[in-house]
């Protein structure tokens, strides 16, 4: 890729540190600042089961404090709509209490800031697995979030798609929900989200109720939920979330059809791009 196409960024990592004491934090969150548009890109460890691994490091972690933090960035990123990405970042940390800490600004450049924050997400945030999994032993929302960029990077799509759009746009203020990926095609907003049938069923519930609130709003909007896997007709918890999600409009794709998907929207949603 042209060096010209680099652009320089930065980043603060969100920690824990529930005893000032002991020297000892885990990393729950990253920041990226992009300077020349003035937007600061968010991830947050979101999956229970990294919950259940801090609880377990420290039993009496503030689980409610952490799964607020990021409804509490988007209030400062309202707050202090106009200004500059660096005051954002510098407010929010004023704001937080002194078990959350940001580590030191880091510099980096970047070609595509949404690729760049997962990746530092990956390296400095998400809790190592035994393996990298193929795309067959996907589990968590996070790597089946990355396998479906993978995808949409291979159709030449992923750079016209917004990710991670506040939920908060269509339902209420403070709503830390946020949808994985959107694109729009023929006067059609559509919106993607990662929803593994092995996780937290709740997250159907979820995106349910978001679709409805986003229909709304919008006059033509689809929906795809993409699962790690088939729908099984003898499993309780599969047969829940596919009900739940169809029941309100929303498309249910395993991973394996997700790339001919990606292949069929992509020459409208290119063609749109270039209007």
């Amino acid at each position: 890729m042209p060096e010209q196409t680099l652009r320089p960024c930065a980043y603060r990592v969100v920690r824990y540190q529930p005893n000032l004491v002991r020297d000892e934090w885990v990393n729950i969150g990253v920041l990226l600042l992009d300077p020349e548009t003035g937007r600061v890109r968010q991830r947050w460890l979101e999956e229970p089961a990294d919950f259940a691994r801090l609880r377990r490091w420290h039993p009496a972690a503030d689980e409610e404090l952490l799964v607020r933090l990021a409804g509490a960035f988007e209030g400062e990123l309202a707050a202090g709509a106009g200004g500059r990405a660096e005051d954002y970042v510098e407010s929010f940390a004023e704001t937080l209490s002194n078990a959350v800490q940001l580590s030191p600004r880091k510099g980096l450049l970047a070609s595509d800031p949404d690729a760049e924050i997962d990746r530092l997400f990956r390296e400095q945030v998400e809790p190592v697995r035994e393996t990298r999994r193929p795309a067959a032993e996907i589990r968590t929302r996070s790597e089946l979030r990355a396998q479906a960029a993978d995808y949409f990077r291979s159709e030449r799509i992923l750079a016209l798609m917004e990710r991670g759009v506040r939920a908060a746009e269509f339902t209420f203020p403070g709503d830390p929900m946020r949808l994985d990926f959107s694109y729009r095609r023929n006067g059609t907003r559509g919106f993607v989200q990662a929803m593994p049938l092995a996780r937290d069923p709740g997250q159907a519930k979820l995106f349910a109720y978001t679709a409805g609130a986003i229909r709304n709003r919008v006059e033509h909007a689809e929906f795809l939920a993409v699962t790690e896997r088939e729908v099984s007709p003898a499993n309780p918890r599969d047969q829940f979330v596919t009900g739940v999600l169809e029941e309100s409009g929303v498309r249910v794709l395993p991973l394996a059809g997700l790339r001919k998907w990606a292949h069929d929207v992509a020459p409208v949603l290119r063609a749109n791009g270039r209007n």
